[in-house]
Order: structure tokens, then sequence, then C-alpha cells
């Protein structure tokens, strides 16, 4: 966990000097706070570094499109001259990934997380996947991360300014 604090304590000191007054200095220790609460449940005191990049991915303030790009990118393997997604990778992803609406009891079951990998791997011949496929059944948006394009749609609509006004 200190590695973790370490690298968010950096990385919201650098976007409190990009966005002033913006980044709440706290903004470090809720997300650590937050990801103990997702990935450390027994209390052990120790959260993997590869369970908690796809949730500092996922709540970025990145495009939906960026996010994608970036789980596979971390969870993809070399196979010769392209990287490939495994099913037991998509299944690392897809239960990390569950751990967010998890916290608020919205999580689904495990079952939920093979139904969507048999779903993403449908018609396919090969163990694991290219790009173009993964992000297609990602764009597609199945029901186990249903969650995650709502959320960036949400904070997308925060942005929106209207002139209008209401009587």
């Amino acid at each position: 966990m200190q590695q973790i604090s370490r690298m968010l304590t950096k990385l919201f000191q650098r976007a409190r000097l990009e966005k002033p007054g913006q980044v709440d200095p706290r903004a470090a220790e809720f997300i650590l706070n937050l990801l103990v609460a997702m990935y450390d449940r027994s209390g052990t005191g120790y959260v993997k570094t590869r369970s908690a990049a796809p949730a500092l991915i996922s709540l970025s303030g990145d495009t939906l499109l960026a996010k994608y790009r970036a789980f596979f990118q971390f969870y993809a393997v070399p196979d010769g001259k392209e990287m490939l997604i495994t099913r037991s990778a998509l299944r690392s992803l897809l239960t990390d990934l569950n751990q967010i609406p998890a916290i608020v009891g919205e999580g689904c079951t495990l079952s939920c997380v093979e139904i969507a990998i048999h779903d993403c791997f449908h018609g396919v011949l090969n163990a694991a996947l290219v790009k173009e496929k993964f992000l297609s059944w990602l764009r597609s948006e199945p029901a186990v991360l249903l969650w995650l394009p709502t959320c960036y749609r949400l904070s997308a609509t925060e942005m929106v300014f209207h002139q209008a006004r209401c009587r």
C-alpha cells in the first residue's frame, strides 16, 4: 500500500499543479481508502497494484475508448508480433472491476463474470482475443460492466452548460 500511496500522492500533486483549486488536497488519501475498501476487505494491509490499476483507469476522466484501450494494454500478453487478452486475463480484469460497484452493494456474482467471458469469446476459436475484438465487445456495453459507460455519461454531462432559463 505504501507504493500505491506514493504513486497517488505524486499523481494528485501533479493534478493540483495543472488544475489549481480543483483538486482536493486529501484526494490521494480518499482514493487510497477506497482502494483499501475494495481490495483489502480482510485487512491484510496489502492491495495488489494489478487490482488497483484498472480501478484507477475506470475512475479516471479519460474517454471510454481510452479506458478500454488501457485495460487491454494492462492485461494483454505478447504473442509473437501482437498483444492478446486471454480468458484468465479477462477474468482478472472483470473480477477487479467488479469490486467498484460491489463496494456500494451493486456487484455481480462470479457467474456473471463467467457469462461475460463466454460472451466475449463467443465465436472465437483461439485461446486469446486481439485488441479490436476486445474493444468491440466492450463497446457493446456488456451487462457486467454497464456501470462504467453509465458513470462516464453522468460525469460527461456535468460539464454541459445550457444558456436557458426556466420560469
